[in-house]
């Protein structure tokens, strides 16, 4: 019987055979996350975030634990999630227009049909007037708009996003921050968030894992109690530093605090 919760990760582990032995990189870990949900990932380098993901995506097999999407077992099955890297990874010989469709094109999709759908889109989400340029013509900010464009019209119900916006400069994360609220709320999609600004994932998310490492393992699991819409005020809010002071008290006891701005 298909389940309310979008994305259950169950009792997975993963350990990696090296030249000097096994390296357990995740511990067995339980995490359940219903449809139409925010939930960001924070932890310190080495702490399974990655591998997660990329049990998840179907790319690698876990050791142990299953993945269930809509109440079904997806364990090493690919292209039931949309998963966009740091990296735009936007192809350089393609317009922004031919990226942001590629994934509908992969699907099947023909490129005449695949095109009338995604010009909408950029006109309505920030990208009108770039549409026949090159990725190289364009800021780190509107390649990142691509990026997700592309990812979001990959037409999967979860969207796995690991830190899409590290790279960019403090003034254009922000813009993105919001940009990305917004394109959530419109399509309602259930987003997993990888990150290493703490800040970030409180203000973004419904919910904040806490994760350590050696071997990588849920800490804690933070409901961030604030409503929607949420203003850049609301970091000033008691309930939002209560979360932060809980977030990097656990990080600093699990391993090397993060930057709360990296």
């Amino acid at each position: 019987m298909p389940s309310a919760d979008k994305l259950r990760i169950e009792q997975v582990s993963m350990t990696f055979k090296t030249p000097t032995g096994a390296y357990r990189a995740l511990e067995p870990i339980t995490l359940t996350i219903p449809e139409g949900r925010f939930v960001s990932l924070i932890g310190p380098s080495g702490c399974g975030k990655s591998t997660i993901f990329n049990i998840v995506a179907g790319l690698i097999e876990p050791t142990s634990g299953k993945v269930l999407i809509d109440g079904l077992d997806a364990t090493g099955t690919i292209g039931r999630v949309g998963y966009m890297l740091q990296k735009d990874l936007l192809l350089p010989w393609r317009t922004v227009l031919d990226n942001v469709v590629l994934g509908m094109e992969i699907q099947g999709v023909p490129l005449t049909e695949a095109r009338q759908r995604a010009l909408p889109l950029l006109q309505r989400y920030g990208l009108s007037g770039f549409e026949h340029l090159y990725p190289r013509a364009l800021s780190g900010g509107m390649r990142q708009r691509a990026a997700l464009l592309r990812t979001l019209l990959f037409d999967t119900d979860i969207i796995l996003l690991d830190e899409p916006f590290g790279a960019l400069d403090a003034q254009t994360k922000l813009k993105m921050q919001e940009w990305l609220l917004q394109l959530w709320s419109d399509f309602r999609k259930t987003v997993v968030f990888v990150t290493h600004d703490v800040e970030e994932a409180i203000y973004l998310s419904d919910e904040v894992v806490v994760m350590g490492t050696r071997p990588g393992r849920i800490l804690e699991t933070i409901p961030v109690p604030v409503g929607r819409p949420r203003l850049r005020t609301t970091a000033l809010s008691p309930e939002f530093i209560k979360i932060k002071e809980r977030c990097l008290a656990l990080l600093n006891v699990s391993g090397p605090a993060l930057s709360e701005a990296a």
